[in-house]
């Protein structure tokens, strides 16, 4: 269980490798509309960003501008979410129909009350064309959800794991109805990083939540085609908080984030001294102990992102919930310290949350500040999508249909913890006008497929904005931060 606070501390760390300066930090320009505590920031189909506010039932939205900068985008609410739903830490994911499902809380403000630990079953999905929620009853039986992890599979399936049982479900996004799922579950859910590995598949780190082993490094696999879970081996490093004992543990386990070269690079927090990492080759199916982490840092709950050069950029502090955050890369072969200034040393590794964008910058939130992360480096040309079929010639207000390789990218994206999720690994089209250079993002819906790593084609729907300049135009499509080479089209 985590609380929500901010403590001014800055701490200070060296250590004898790369320093990477080359990064910068930017603020949003534009202020929120008011006064808010923005968490969970959300990028949907159509290139804008969700960012809520913590345990309230509002959300706000960031645009682009017309150069397609995030920093100086504009906000504008959406609509609230339903009466008695206010949560904070819950899972979420953008389903393929382009709609967004949030579901339970480890906290939740219901009737004017304050935020209170209630690991509550509401949920919700938001149509953002009707700019509509609609409530989402709770599987049938279940007591709690609250902070677990929650996603969308390959097959476009969104999974809901339970934070206080080994209960599973999946979703029918159009009934709003639940199947059962998950069976030979190792363990509860609660505080488990899961990541979408290649051939859509999930591999979870146990946390050993209600059955305490002191040593304990299993790992899982589930089987999304079966439903199933199965062993995927020991860690050999602990991930897992289990220091000192069984009553004073907290249980958490840092992200863990698929890298373009199929390595899972899995996280870990450890309040007895230096956390540990690990490292997962899907190739193999096996583990390698990584190197653990520098200066008593570790991620006690936090996010991580692999970057468009294929880096792991993650967000570290001291112990178990303690301040003097620090950012970190993972090239492959070692950590390096991120030197980029910013004003995020009195945080913890929990306060914060990320999204990929579509520009390759990565979008922060640490429940006080929006801010805008700018890496160094680019990626590989294996990495890109590419589009294989599109129209020549789109009109205005139309839909159409493209297809193309890699349109899911190589990861998800970023990553937390456990609940709160960011997944962008989803077509996202954007339109720069030769003539203006004006940058438009196009709303996409109906993809067919969401596995990474896929070496097959992927199609979406592309509905083509009312407002889009005419003439001819270079369309990309982007996944995770990542674009495809432009083709030309001529919008009418």
């Amino acid at each position: 269980m985590r609380v929500s606070f901010r403590v001014s501390l800055f701490v200070c760390f060296t250590l004898g490798t790369t320093l990477l300066s080359a990064q910068s930090w930017q603020s949003v320009t534009a202020p929120l509309p008011k006064k808010v505590s923005p968490s969970a920031p959300i990028l949907l189909s159509d290139g804008s960003v969700l960012v809520h506010n913590s345990c309230q039932p509002d959300w706000y939205k960031l645009t682009p501008d017309a150069s397609g900068s995030y920093v100086n985008g504009t906000w504008s609410t959406i609509s609230l979410l339903p009466s008695g739903y206010a949560p904070l830490y819950f899972g979420s994911a953008v389903l393929p129909d382009g709609r967004l499902v949030i579901e339970g809380g480890e906290y939740n403000a219901s009737g004017g009350n304050n935020c209170k630990a209630v690991w509550t079953t509401k949920g919700a999905i938001y149509d953002p064309v009707a700019n509509a929620w609609t409530s989402v009853v709770p599987p049938a039986g279940w007591t709690s959800i609250g902070d677990a992890w929650g996603g969308v599979l390959a097959n476009g399936t969104y999974l809901q794991t339970n934070c206080c049982s080994k209960d599973q479900a999946l979703l029918d996004p159009t009934t709003l109805t639940w199947t059962t799922t998950g069976a030979g579950k190792f363990d509860v859910p609660d505080e488990e990083p899961m990541v979408m590995i290649p051939g859509g598949n999930l591999l979870a780190v146990d946390g050993y939540v209600f059955q305490y082993d002191a040593a304990g490094t299993n790992s899982e696999i589930y089987d999304a085609s079966a439903g199933t879970w199965s062993s995927a081996g020991s860690t050999i490093a602990q991930l897992w908080d289990s220091f000192p004992d069984a009553s004073h543990a907290s249980y958490e386990v840092g992200p863990a984030a698929l890298r373009p070269d199929g390595t899972v690079f899995a996280t870990g927090a450890n309040g007895g001294g230096a956390a540990h990492t690990s490292i997962y080759n899907t190739k193999n199916g096996k583990w390698t102990p990584g190197p653990d982490f520098p200066a008593n840092l570790g991620i006690a709950d936090g996010p991580a992102c692999t970057l468009p050069n294929g880096n792991v950029f993650m967000m570290a502090s001291p112990g178990v919930f303690q301040t003097g955050a620090q950012f970190l890369q993972w090239d492959g072969a070692q950590f390096t310290y991120d030197t980029a200034s910013n004003t995020f040393s009195g945080d913890s590794s929990y306060y914060g949350n990320m999204v990929m964008l579509p520009t390759g910058q990565v979008l922060f939130t640490d429940f006080a500040t929006v801010a805008i992360y700018t890496p160094a480096g680019g990626p590989k040309g294996g990495w890109l999508p590419r589009v294989t079929s599109a129209p020549a010639n789109m009109t205005r207000n139309a839909t159409y249909s493209i297809a193309g390789m890699q349109f899911n990218g190589v990861s998800q994206g970023c990553y937390y913890g456990d609940d709160y999720a960011s997944a962008t690994n989803f077509p996202i089209v954007r339109f720069t006008n030769r003539r203006t250079g004006r940058v438009s993002y196009a709303r996409t819906h109906g993809f067919s497929y969401m596995g990474v790593q896929y070496s097959g084609t992927v199609s979406t729907e592309v509905d083509v904005p009312a407002n889009l300049e005419t003439g001819a135009t270079s369309m990309e499509v982007v996944a995770n931060g990542v674009a495809s080479p432009a083709v030309t089209v001529t919008i009418q």
